[in-house]
């Protein structure tokens, strides 16, 4: 193969590449917030806090998709083991 035949093929490989590329992107974008949504409602449940409290949390994640779970670990796993402690 000749150097302006690779890179003749490499041009037409590139445009497909990035395609992927972008693909694989979009698809992490979408999975990390609905893992990261899963993860919190895992550990919403299994916490020892009351039903009322559960249900709190898990109404805020469904809300609130992101920023739900991110104060379920950042305050309240935390003052829920504190409260199983007490």
């Amino acid at each position: 193969m000749t150097i302006p035949t690779a890179l003749a093929a490499a041009a037409q490989d590139g445009p497909h590449a990035a395609n992927i590329a972008v693909v694989v992107g979009i698809i992490a974008l979408i999975l990390i917030p609905v893992v990261f949504f899963l993860a919190a409602l895992i550990s919403v449940l299994g916490s020892p806090l009351t039903g009322g409290m559960k249900l709190v949390w898990v109404v805020f994640a469904f809300c609130a998709p992101f920023l739900g779970p991110l104060l379920w670990f950042l305050v309240g796993r935390r003052s829920a083991e504190a409260a199983a402690y007490r």
